[in-house]
């Protein structure tokens, strides 16, 4: 093993290395130095491992350890206290700070830009974060903290973190914010255990293959090796899912995978180095079959079966009135289909997962979005009861809806339970991207009509979306798309379709919209399209049809009173879409809560400890949208006490229950509940100290079972609880760039404004790579490129001006009458780019994303096969 001595953080330092490693794995897996995050190593694209070296910033995971002998080498460990108050104070103040995992090495950036005096310059900052990826926040307020943390080194005056108040309705600081900002708040990756092992996995090289045989026997002879498990290993039921248990852990010799997603075995030894290293040396024998990867050909006669029983996985339709009927009646009508692509998420962490067994149960650290979910799949992979396995949240690095199902939390607790030591398994960025579920490509085709006065009279839509290799959570998608394929507006008539087919594409599930963003695109565009034969503008169309209260949803339900904001958010954009030359407009609807029929859960637990401090358990995930901040406001809300005294955990006991955090129902629902559990501690403290309460606890709950399944036959089919609004305007320069967004939300109750308004900020940024330049096309069900940096992510400096307005028309259910915000960010916002795009160059366009447009960044690469 070879060595390099330099000076780390000040000090020298001599350290050995297996050779073949980069300096990212030498710093965090033989320094100990965890400042940096592991996004994509070594691809050098998200920027996560920022670092200095001879005071300029590197990325740490492009350079051979031997390039920094010598050297002087600083990480966020080894800025002086000060700078690193300073730089972590002005990101929490700023709103910067959401899942958290690009934030130290963005604040290493911010420090070089400190240095050479250049936070002033936006286009110098702009520039600067062009290294860097941040799929949460928009950048906008990266820079605002970039510019505030420049002045405040430049004066003297500090970062300044607290913000004012700590209630319902106030901008309070970011629970842990400042550790989590300097890197010192664990992720799953940087947590070490006594006797902890490492787990690297094997994928298949086939989207569908036979598997002959799989020989461990050259990874068995590597150095540090202790086993190889495979399907034969697991001790219970091999499948998962869900909804569907279709999805095996481990592919075994003689079946067929059916994705380059599927798991052929795990390679446990005494360092990730040597494991990752050990499982590039398995030996599969496999015989290929030809793939199915296009829905239609997939549902012809004669098509390979994906699963039993064939490749159609649900249907789901509903029909009111007498569509063709209003057809044929109408003064305008238009038919046209949709297209939208595959997207991967792209989340900064990828995947990982510790498990440590001890004499009564084995305890799982996840970065999943629901730790019931994962408890209850873990015990039926092991064979064990549930209550045998507890699962705890580390709180994560960005979902978005791709860490619902399970990755490799079975996997790295089977060979925890079997070998009696804790073991940790970590993905790499290109088995992450083969692995999880992705956003649904959706194929709509609508025919709707108009009266003479531009008012709907019927709408008809046929949908068709690949699902993947596995059911996730899929057909709940095209369930929630025909559910909104009438987005917003008040239709009469309605008949509509969903299918959900299997593929041997990459699985498609849960993410951010959930099947709305697709159908908005749809609608708008048709609501466009008839704006155009009627002799209307977008606005005047969007206000002739929007729904009121009493009026139907697409489903049937009766809308109440909270709908009014979807008004209240078309009007507050009037002005800016009426005074732009080139401006596209959009409405968007999306559900708060599960609904459909299913269960609807909140559950909070409070728990107070001897020296009067509290604990708040939930079930529900932070994943950066907040949630663990917005309940210590609530609690305090309604306790008066401070914050700065309560810890939040997620766990997997019954007491909080929730489900999988999804469908922007963890503050709406977890919110309700904590305001419950809240007021019984209130009422018990009586203004006294809390040190008087020790050892009690107090639960609270709130339980959504009102609602029903589309198509369901009764008068009011109540789809979902309630739901969010928004309209956005896109603008456009006059060389066709994008120019400003202005997005109207009504969120219910902004919990915390500054929070609320990040999230919508990072989704509309995320809409606009949706909508113009985000792809992941595979060929055979292999993605095109496994690199993050073809994805199309649009960077800072291709990032407009976002202006957020925040309506607040209170829900009657939800907890301060909150609705969901986490998705409905980005569900107006590519039909706002289509819109802004036809004013600009009179060019329709019904397929994304949009390449072709003026707006789409010239920065972005596109992959070329």
């Amino acid at each position: 093993m070879p060595d390099v001595t330099f000076r780390l953080n000040g000090d020298e330092v001599t350290v050995r290395y297996e050779d073949g490693m980069h300096l990212l794995e030498l710093l965090r897996e033989e320094c100990g130095i965890t400042s940096p995050k592991d996004g994509c190593a070594p691809q050098g694209s998200c920027g996560c491992c920022t670092v200095l070296l001879d005071g300029k910033p590197i990325l740490a995971c492009l350079q051979k350890p031997e390039n920094v002998a010598g050297r002087d080498l600083v990480t966020l460990e080894g800025l002086p206290e000060s700078e690193r108050r300073l730089l972590a104070e002005s990101f929490v103040r700023e709103g910067a700070v959401q899942c958290g995992y690009c934030t130290p090495g963005i604040l290493i950036r911010t420090k070089s830009l400190i240095d050479r005096g250049r936070t002033h310059d936006r286009d110098a900052v702009t520039k600067a974060l062009s290294g860097h990826l941040c799929r949460c926040t928009g950048y906008r307020r990266i820079v605002q903290a970039i510019e505030a943390a420049g002045e405040a080194a430049r004066s003297g005056a500090g970062g300044n973190r607290d913000t004012g108040g700590h209630g319902v309705g106030d901008s309070a600081p970011r629970y842990r914010g400042i550790e989590t900002a300097l890197g010192e708040s664990d992720f799953v990756a940087d947590m070490t255990v006594e006797r902890m092992m490492h787990g690297a996995i094997v994928l298949s090289d086939h989207a569908r293959a036979r598997i002959r045989s799989i020989d461990p026997s050259p990874a068995e002879a590597m150095p540090g090796v202790s086993r190889v498990f495979t399907a034969a290993d697991v001790t219970g039921e091999r499948s998962v899912g869900l909804v569907v248990t279709d999805w095996p852990v481990f592919v075994a010799v003689g079946e067929e995978t059916r994705c380059v997603g599927d798991m052929l075995a795990l390679v446990v030894a005494d360092t990730m180095f040597n494991a990752r290293r050990a499982a590039a040396s398995v030996i599969v024998d496999y015989e290929p079959l030809p793939s199915v990867t296009d829905p239609e050909a997939a549902l012809a006669t004669g098509a390979p079966e994906i699963h039993p029983g064939g490749n159609l996985l649900e249907v789901c339709g509903f029909v009111r009135g007498d569509v063709d009927a209003a057809l044929a009646g109408a003064a305008h009508v238009v038919s046209q289909r949709f297209e939208t692509q595959r997207i991967e998420h792209a989340y900064l962490e990828p995947e990982a997962c510790l498990a440590v067994p001890d004499a009564r149960r084995l305890h799982i650290y996840t970065q999943g979005q629901g730790v019931h979910d994962d408890q209850r799949q873990i015990a039926r992979v092991l064979g064990v009861q549930p209550e045998a396995i507890t699962v705890e949240l580390v709180p994560n690095g960005g979902a978005f809806g791709g860490k619902e199902d399970l990755s490799i939390q079975a996997q790295t607790a089977l060979a925890a339970h079997a070998l009696g030591v804790p073991v940790r398994t970590i993905l790499t960025r290109e088995q992450s991207i083969r692995l999880h579920p992705k956003r649904h490509p959706i194929r709509l085709d609508y025919t709707a009509g108009v009266d003479a006065d531009g008012k709907l009279v019927a709408v008809r839509a046929r949908i068709v979306g690949d699902t993947g290799a596995y059911a996730s959570v899929g057909a709940k998608v095209l369930e929630r798309a025909a559910g909104h394929s009438c987005g917003p507006y008040r239709a009469p008539n309605v008949d509509v379709e969903a299918k959900t087919v299997y593929t041997n594409n990459p699985p498609s599930g849960a993410m951010r919209g959930f099947g709305a963003n697709q159908a908005a695109f749809g609608i708008e565009g048709v609501m466009d399209m008839l704006a155009e034969k009627a002799e209307l503008d977008g606005y005047e169309i969007r206000d002739r049809n929007i729904l009121a209260p009493g009026d139907r949803f697409a489903t049937g339900q009766i809308m109440g009173q909270s709908c009014r904001g979807i008004r209240r958010s078309l009007e507050a954009v009037k002005d800016a879409y009426r005074s732009e030359r080139y401006a596209g407009i959009a409405c968007g609807i999306k559900n708060t809560g599960i609904g459909n029929g299913l269960d609807d859960s909140g559950r909070v637990l409070l728990r107070v400890g001897d020296d009067g401090s509290l604990t708040i358990l939930t079930g529900y995930t932070e994943m950066g949208q907040g949630l663990f901040t917005v309940l210590r406001q609530i609690v305090s809300e309604e306790t008066g006490l401070d914050p700065e005294r309560m810890a939040v955990r997620t766990v997997s006991e019954l007491s909080v229950l929730c489900g999988m955090t999804t469908a922007s129902r963890a503050t709406a629902l977890g919110g309700k509940a904590a305001q419950v559990a809240a007021r019984k501690l209130a009422s018990d403290l009586a203004g006294g100290d809390p040190r008087g309460l020790a050892g009690r606890e107090y639960h609270g709950e709130y339980v959504c079972d009102f609602t029903v399944k589309p198509g369901t036959q009764v008068e009011n089919p109540v789809t979902h609880l309630t739901f969010g609004y928004a309209t956005q305007v896109v603008i456009l320069d006059d060389a066709g760039r994008l120019s400003r967004v202005v997005a109207a939300h009504d969120v219910g109750r902004a919990i915390n404004p500054t929070l609320c308004s990040g999230q919508i900020e990072g989704a509309v940024h995320m809409g606009l790579g949706y909508a113009l330049s985000e792809d992941l096309p595979c060929t055979g069900g292999m993605p095109d490129s496994l690199l993050l940096r073809d994805l199309g992510i649009l960077k800072a400096k291709d990032t407009p001006e976002i202006d957020v307005i925040l309506i607040e028309e209170p829900d009657e259910y939800g907890g301060y009458g909150v609705k969901g915000v986490g998705e409905i960010g980005l569900v107006p916002t590519a039909g706002a780019v289509a819109s802004a795009l036809h004013a600009f160059d009179g060019k329709r366009r019904f397929r994304l994303p949009m390449t072709d447009a003026p707006a789409a960044a010239p920065s972005v690469p596109r992959v070329r096969k």
